[in-house]
């Protein structure tokens, strides 16, 4: 085989390879979740979705590959000013997703970038309008004030932008020192506060205990009483009760034969008794009338000897 037979042969052997290297290349499979922007003689044609797809070969290029799955991207820390001229270092993480292909193919040159520039440009100027205090406070605030500029500009180059969450808000060595201080005062004062509001209410639980125990003292002593005064006032009705009845049993047996007879009987017996004991006294006493006539005597009571 002379030589040009032979740099013939290997030039149509080169041409073949090319193109069937051209032809493997225009079998395009695409996974899920991701899509694949396609030219044609330099200009987008279309936009091919997950499956197997024929491109035209020497005509047809894919250009661009995007991810639809969420991405996380870290956003440097970098050092903000408070509205009251404290410095503080901030840094976050944005989640972010490929909603049209083809604005994040040709609507941007770098929309991972842009989203973290205009991130950080974002959140140093709503910090700047916070004092240091409410920057801590108001984390879910900022975040979503960032993620209301970062969605309307992001729409432009297909991209949705989903969060924006803060990792650290870190301030300066001496203002982190004077926070810890102010903490710990405050702590001190809840708990100085606490403790005194323990003691006001073992205080007042105490003067309520012994209350009760007085209300219900003077309340036993109350029923006491009333109890007393119950089984004397029954006692009294019971003895006048026993006298009037003994009253009436005597009065009847007055009334009776041999009654009256008796009744002076006692009444004389009672009359020489006395004269008795006045006779064996010391003391002088006086009496009127004649002692020795005991008809006389004993006329006041109406009664007949």
């Amino acid at each position: 085989m002379s030589k040009d037979n032979l740099v013939f042969l290997l030039i149509v052997g080169a041409l073949f390879l090319y193109v069937l290297a051209a032809l493997i290349r225009s079998l395009r499979l695409v996974p899920a979740q991701t899509e694949f922007i396609v030219e044609r003689f330099g200009r987008y044609h279309l936009t091919l979705k997950a499956g197997f797809h024929f491109l035209i070969p020497f005509v047809d290029k894919v250009a661009f590959t995007q991810d639809l799955k969420e991405h996380t991207m870290d956003v440097p820390p970098q050092t903000c000013f408070t509205k009251d001229e404290i410095q503080v270092e901030v840094d976050g993480v944005i989640y972010l997703q490929v909603i049209d292909s083809q604005k994040a193919s040709y609507g941007i040159t770098n929309y991972q970038y842009a989203a973290i520039q205009l991130a950080q440009t974002t959140t140093r100027a709503i910090i700047g309008t916070l004092e240091l205090d409410r920057t801590f406070e108001e984390r879910e605030a900022i975040s979503g004030k960032v993620v209301s500029v970062l969605d309307s500009a992001a729409m432009k180059w297909g991209v949705r932008i989903l969060r924006f969450e803060i990792k650290n808000l870190v301030p300066p060595e001496s203002v982190r020192q004077s926070m810890e201080k102010q903490v710990t005062a405050e702590r001190n004062r809840r708990a100085i506060l606490e403790k005194s509001v323990g003691q006001k209410q073992s205080l007042i639980n105490t003067s309520e205990g012994q209350m009760h125990e007085l209300i219900n003292n003077s309340e036993g002593e109350m029923q006491k009483r009333i109890n007393e005064a119950s089984g004397k006032a029954s006692e009294i009705l019971a003895l006048g009760e026993a006298t009037a009845e003994s009253i009436k049993k005597v009065a009847n047996a007055i009334s009776g034969p041999g009654g009256k007879a008796a009744v002076n009987l006692e009444l004389g017996q009672k009359y020489i008794r006395s004269l008795t004991k006045l006779k064996s006294s010391r003391n002088n006493v006086i009496m009127g009338g004649n002692l020795g006539d005991m008809k006389e005597m004993l006329k006041g009571l109406d009664i007949e000897l």
